[in-house]
């Protein structure tokens, strides 16, 4: 997602400075208008505002802290708005470290809406932060999203991710499993999202993987089923944390784990209905 919302950026004239891990992945980018930056230090310096869009948190450990990371900035920037899903505990201790290191302020920003969103700038961001540093972010926010809301103080952005997380995860499980129901009944799979657009049942999970599930399509990869893994078992922690019971959640994270046993992780979300493939599920 990362990708498009730095295309995003520079169609709206922004100066922007990139960076990866996998420096092939910017190359692109940089054909289109941005500036190379040979570490994440070098990205970072003298620049208003960093943001990060990676995997998990050891990413954005590793970015932040790791020889040439952004704490290491020669000029560090002042603000930090991490896209990342990383859950509230992890966002708060790096932040803390982020602050005493370099006095870079956090604001944590996890988005909705999947590459389509980001594509076309329709993005939901979920901030968690001080009002005023979010104030100073949103001409920027606006290129990126339909709609920006503070949450919270810092973490708050992430926990109502993570609740985000819970509704698409089991949503898109829901999906799988009605769509197995319709075929073993003898439906045409083909007409079904189609025809349950605008009711009760309809969502952007159903018009977007539900019906690359009844096509039978999963590339190119639009979401991957080890990320809906990793934020649902953040999910877990969190319930279990704050002991709230959530047994739809328990079920769904057992049907991620079983594409996960049967090498999917790597593979689109709408490779959920092949889990249920045989007549015996």
């Amino acid at each position: 997602m990362g990708a498009p919302m730095v295309r995003r950026l520079l169609a709206a004239g922004l100066r922007v400075r990139v960076w990866n891990r996998t420096r092939s992945k910017i190359r692109e980018l940089i054909d289109g208008g941005a500036e190379s930056a040979p570490s994440a230090a070098d990205a970072a310096s003298g620049a208003d505002a960093v943001f990060l869009c990676v995997t998990d948190a050891a990413a954005v450990d590793a970015v932040l802290f790791a020889e040439g990371g952004v704490a290491g900035a020669a000029d560090p920037p002042p603000l930090l708005v991490d896209f990342s899903t990383i859950g509230p505990d992890a966002t708060i201790a790096c932040a803390q470290r982020l602050r005493a290191k370099c006095a870079t302020s956090w604001v944590d920003a996890p988005v909705s809406g999947g590459a389509t969103g980001a594509e076309q700038g329709k993005l939901v961001i979920l901030c968690g932060g001080s009002s005023a540093d979010i104030d100073r972010l949103r001409p920027i926010f606006a290129v990126l999203a339909q709609r920006v809301t503070r949450i919270g103080e810092l973490g708050a952005g992430q926990t109502l991710k993570l609740c985000n997380q819970l509704i698409v995860a089991t949503n898109l499980v829901a999906i799988a499993e009605s769509l197995n129901l319709a075929r073993a009944s003898g439906l045409d799979l083909a007409i079904i999202p189609d025809a349950l657009a605008g009711g009760f049942a309809d969502s952007l999970p159903m018009q977007i993987f539900g019906r690359r599930m009844a096509q039978g399509v999963t590339q190119p990869v639009l979401g991957e089923l080890a990320l809906m893994l990793k934020d649902l078992s953040a999910v877990d922690r969190l319930a279990q944390r704050h002991h709230s019971e959530l047994p739809m959640t328990r079920a769904a994270l057992e049907v991620y784990r079983r594409a996960g046993e049967q090498g999917l992780l790597r593979q689109d979300l709408a490779a959920l209905i092949s889990l249920y493939s045989s007549p015996k599920g």
